[in-house]
């Protein structure tokens, strides 16, 4: 039966409580969700794909899928690249946030917003600092706010640096020691007033880079020598959130052991505070019965000095809990099949804040994520729950700051942003919606070439089990390709694994959409955003849910019409270039491959990672067997397909030898083949020009290779082994 498509916009409406706002297609076993789109307030929506009428349609050039001409070039996609790293609010209630520039070859930067409408923010970070933390690798929660202090970790020497932002050339002064290189690294931070200290997680990699010494330590505020932090919490593997109650009297933290990740099994911590600073008595809230499977997370103290945090217990999905201090007792606010938090890959997450209330409630805005989407409200903890309507559908931190809310956030028309959310007098309704902060300011000109991504749900190997994916067709105002002609495909899967695409505007993807490649991004088993029994889809089948997921996909997509069988490529960084070297390796769905800082072999990885992914795999992939059935490199001679790789020399995630070795067996089998390798590039690629490099290479390899078509772009390309 034909799949017929139904499609429900989302309007300024506002969606009732906890629903999905969806339409499904009951009359097919799979079904295309929906069409994420959004509005901007008080405009009429704008649907991106119907746009051209039936005159335009006849001005329309036809041309190749692929051969498409657009003004969303590599350069315009790199110049959108600028990353957040938190926001935070000073005492007089100006905006702060860190922003990652690619212009500058990565380097993050604390800036204050604007002090009058119509001026520039200010920088606050000095030239030669950069604020980046590189503890566990992935870093965040590299800055913290308090009054008119800043205190970050600078990305050169790791040292903590206190600085005031109350002046514009106030200079940052270091406030822990100097260990002769970059070896000791702070994040997740808090002041504590009552012993002018500064508390956070400390990262030591003075005895051993792989197996780094991790506590919870205080760090001296007051003046004078540069003192030794002093360890406050060790004895276990990781640690984080260390959050104090108003009075600095308790602090509550997160910690979790070997093999787990924090996503698998944590436990929750309040430790009681003496008079000379030490915690001198403990007490487990949560994560301690073997019988409840949880991973707590993000602990927060009320105004009223009430803990708060998240956790999976009993439904699976990480939902707000309050802890009864006077009977040591959990019990939940409000539960609810959908994600209020996410998994803990970075320090200083915020997925919700207590706000002031005239009426003296205790009021907490949320985000969570259901089917796909987020949503944002205001939940009073006596029960009430106040949805709040705003333009966004991915919401990732939320900072407050008395009648408004600072929530980070996008949607498929808008980039990752900042947006100011006025409320009114009851902290109930939405007064005003203002965009403060955005990664492509500009990027509304190039509207006309938006795809807007659809939700699909698609049959897994196993029966009775779907997976989701975000599709997005191909999409230019002045292009066409014949009726005969299938779109080439590429699909992306995502890193982590335990991580979720997002169905935003990444004009990255709209390079390829507006070139007439039709591009999907798949959450596959594993994935993160539908609860703890997908999450758990992956424990000991790495290598294979994904990949069968991944090809399901592509297949599904084939079967609708919607990409051609030929021309169907793969990508993927990191878990995610794991992920597309398997499925070239082991399946024969896809004609060509590009993996960015992927893993080749396991047991290399096992051997080399760095410590908080050191022991991932024990849970992922199980046994010796299967750490050798299941990499790539060695089963070079199953692989049959063009592929090419992208490796940063600084990598400590996946270290270069993976691309390497893989490098040089694909080209002694006689595989077309390509490495290129950047200097100064760590896990991700941050430069620019290294960004403008990979996306354009991969697009005119598989154009060579797969594609049957010229791209428009005046791009040369790299020698490809074996090929050219």
């Amino acid at each position: 039966m034909a799949l017929s498509i139904l499609t429900r916009f989302i309007t300024t409406s506002t969606p009732p409580p906890f629903s999905s706002a969806l339409i499904f297609n009951h009359f097919s076993k799979t079904r295309i969700i929906f069409t994420i789109a959004a509005t901007r307030r008080k405009t009429r929506f704008h649907n991106f794909r119907t746009m051209a009428t039936s005159q335009a349609q006849d001005n329309k050039t036809t041309a190749p899928y692929g051969s498409w001409k657009s003004p969303i070039t590599a350069d315009v996609v790199s110049g959108a690249s600028k990353r957040l790293g938190g926001t935070a609010v000073d005492s007089h209630g100006n905006l702060y946030w860190l922003e990652s520039r690619p212009s500058e070859a990565g380097r993050a930067v604390l800036v204050k917003e604007a002090e009058k409408p119509g001026d520039e923010p200010i920088d606050i970070t000095p030239k030669d600092f950069a604020v980046r933390t590189v503890a566990q690798e992935y870093g965040g929660g590299a800055f913290s706010i308090s009054g008119d202090t800043v205190i970050f970790s600078n990305y050169k020497d790791q040292r903590l640096y206190k600085q005031s932002i109350s002046s514009k050339d106030s200079s940052p002064l270091p406030i822990t020691p100097d260990y002769g290189g970059p070896v000791v690294s702070y994040a997740d931070g808090v002041f504590d007033s009552r012993f002018d200290r500064f508390i956070t997680v400390m990262e030591d990699r003075r005895e051993s880079s792989i197996n780094a010494i991790t506590t919870i330590a205080a760090v001296p505020l007051n003046g004078g020598d540069i003192k030794e932090p002093k360890v406050l919490v060790s004895g276990n593997d990781f640690y984080a959130f260390p959050r104090l109650d108003p009075k600095g009297e308790k602090i509550a933290w997160i910690e979790w052991s070997h093999p787990n990740m924090p996503w698998d099994k944590s436990e929750l911590w309040v430790g009681y505070i003496s008079e000379n600073g030490d915690v001198y008595k403990r007490v487990c809230v949560a994560g301690f019965d073997p019988n409840i499977v949880e991973s707590p997370t993000e602990p927060k103290w009320s105004p009223t000095g009430e803990l708060y945090f998240i956790t999976d217990r009993k439904n699976g999905f990480w939902n707000l809990h309050k802890w009864v201090e006077s009977k040591n007792e959990v019990l939940p606010l409000y539960s609810l099949n959908a994600e209020f938090a996410r998994p803990l890959w970075i320090f200083g997450m915020n997925s919700y804040e207590f706000i002031k209330s005239e009426l003296e409630k205790t009021l907490i805005a949320y985000s969570y994520r259901q089917n796909g989407r987020s949503y944002l409200g205001i939940l009073d903890v006596q029960g009430s729950l106040s949805p709040l309507n705003i333009p966004f559908t991915d919401i990732d931190n939320i900072t407050s700051w008395n009648a408004c809310l600072y929530v980070e956030g996008a949607s498929a028309v808008h980039p990752s942003s900042v947006a100011k959310v006025t409320l009114d007098d009851n902290k109930v309704n939405v007064v005003d919606f203002k965009i403060v902060w955005s990664s492509s300011p500009d990027c509304l000109k190039y509207e006309s070439y938006f795809s807007l991504p659809e939700l699909i749900e698609f049959p897994t190997e196993v029966p009775g089990q779907n997976a989701y994916a975000y599709y997005y067709p191909p999409s230019n105002p002045l292009y066409q390709a014949t009726q005969e002609e299938k779109p080439p495909l590429l699909l992306k899967s995502h890193g982590g694994p335990t991580s979720e695409t997002r169905g935003m505007l990444n004009l990255s993807i709209q390079y390829w959409t507006s070139r007439g490649w039709a591009f999907v991004d798949v959450n596959y088993g594993g994935s993160t955003g539908y609860g703890r029994e997908y999450r758990e889809r992956l424990l000991g089948q790495w290598g294979i849910v994904d990949v069968d997921d991944c090809c399901s996909c592509a297949k599904f997509l084939v079967e609708k019409g919607k990409a051609d069988k030929e021309r169907l490529c793969i990508t993927g960084g990191s878990a995610g270039g794991y992920t597309t070297l398997a499925a070239l390796a082991f399946r024969d769905t896809f004609k060509a491959g590009a993996s960015l800082y992927g893993v080749a072999d396991l047991g290399l990885l096992r051997a080399e990672t760095h410590k908080f992914e050191s022991r991932y795999l024990d849970n992922l992939v199980g046994s010796e067997k299967n750490y050798f059935e299941r990499s790539p490199i060695n089963f070079v001679d199953k692989f049959s397909c063009p592929i090419i790789l992208f490796q940063g020399l600084e990598d400590k995630v996946v270290p270069p030898d993976q691309a390497r070795k893989i490098y040089q067996a694909l080209k002694e089998k006689g595989l077309p083949v390509a490495l290129v390798e950047y200097e100064g590039e760590q896990h991700g690629f941050r430069k620019a020009e290294n960004i403008i490099f990979t996306l354009e290479q991969q697009m005119v390899f598989f154009a060579r290779l797969v594609g049957h078509f010229d791209v428009a772009d005046p791009i040369t390309p790299i020698k490809i082994d074996n090929f050219d």
